[in-house]
């Protein structure tokens, strides 16, 4: 074996491809699971990326399959209870560890299915979960070289934007003309449908917590590598155009206070009231922030 020969990723896709092949013709139709399949599991990225991988590679190779989807994070998606047996000749599992009572189910369900597993981790070959597919294609946990996981080269689409998110909940020096509970369920509610990576960020700074930020350098370090910041703080939007980032500013407080009167005193014009706070609003703001022109203009904030 030539010396710096590693075991791929590819590898693994194509040994499934190989096992589906044979020993007879590619299947009639097949169902494509893995952890991200079971109502108590967890669709983590790398088991959905890890899915990407090889259904791509199946759609290439012609062989006609569906995905099953946990009903708690895709509830109008098809599911291992909704899945019709009957309808599948072969279930493919992709990812993670062939191990846990869910596997007893998987198996007694679709018992009429050839089972394959692929770029998996078998942590004890004894195991049912593991005997009861035919095939085992691992990633880790068997005498044969590790490969690298399927979400290493799956096929992705554009990234996203990065989104810090910087609310406050007090201020309790506004009595009642706060609006902070209304105007960050509008808030969050609305971030949910976007697609982006959101990023929660405190301007409050601790020295014994890892979840904050103990310096205000580390945290213009996190707004800087933002795409955008939306926020309901004063400092959440100062410190977001002092890197360069541009910022939706929404203002908590009836009648507007320091966020607007900030947004003024910088001339920002991604602001927004509480009681003028709609998605459609926030949809515009959002396109102008990511726009050349929203870029430029927060640019010429920078101290970088």
């Amino acid at each position: 074996m030539d010396a710096g020969w590693r075991p791929t990723a590819d590898d693994l896709v194509a040994g499934l491809l190989a096992a589906l092949r044979a020993p007879r013709r590619p299947p009639g139709r097949l169902l494509l699971t893995g952890w991200f399949s079971f109502r108590d599991g967890e669709a983590t990225a790398g088991d959905v990326l890890a899915q990407q991988h090889v259904s791509t590679a199946l759609a290439r190779a012609g062989i006609p399959h569906d995905t099953a989807w946990s009903p708690v994070f895709r509830p109008d998606a098809l599911s291992l209870t909704t899945a019709d047996p009957q309808r599948y000749d072969t279930l493919v599992f992709v990812c993670g560890p062939v191990h846990g009572p869910q596997f007893d189910l998987l198996h007694r369900r679709f018992g009429s299915c050839r089972r394959l597993a692929v770029g998996v981790t078998v942590v004890d070959p004894a195991d049912p979960a593991v005997t009861g597919f035919s095939e085992v294609l691992a990633r880790d946990g068997t005498p044969a070289p590790a490969r690298r996981d399927l979400a290493a080269t799956a096929p992705v689409g554009p990234l996203p934007p990065v989104v810090g998110v910087v609310l406050s909940e007090g201020q309790g020096e506004y009595g009642g003309r706060r609006r902070h509970a209304e105007v960050n369920a509008c808030l969050t509610g609305w971030l949910v449908a976007k697609d982006c990576a959101r990023v929660p960020a405190e301007t409050r700074l601790a020295a014994d917590d890892w979840r904050l930020c103990a310096t205000g350098e580390q945290f213009l370090a996190l707004v800087s590598r933002c795409d955008l910041v939306v926020t309901t703080r004063l400092h959440g939007l100062v410190l977001a155009l002092r890197a360069g980032t541009p910022a939706i500013a929404v203002d908590p407080v009836a009648g507007g206070a320091k966020v607007s009167a900030q947004a003024r005193a910088a001339g920002w014009p991604a602001l927004v009231a509480a009681d003028t706070l709609t998605p459609r609003v926030l949809d515009r703001w959002w396109d102008w922030s990511l726009s050349e022109a929203g870029r430029t203009a927060a640019g010429r904030h920078s101290t970088r």
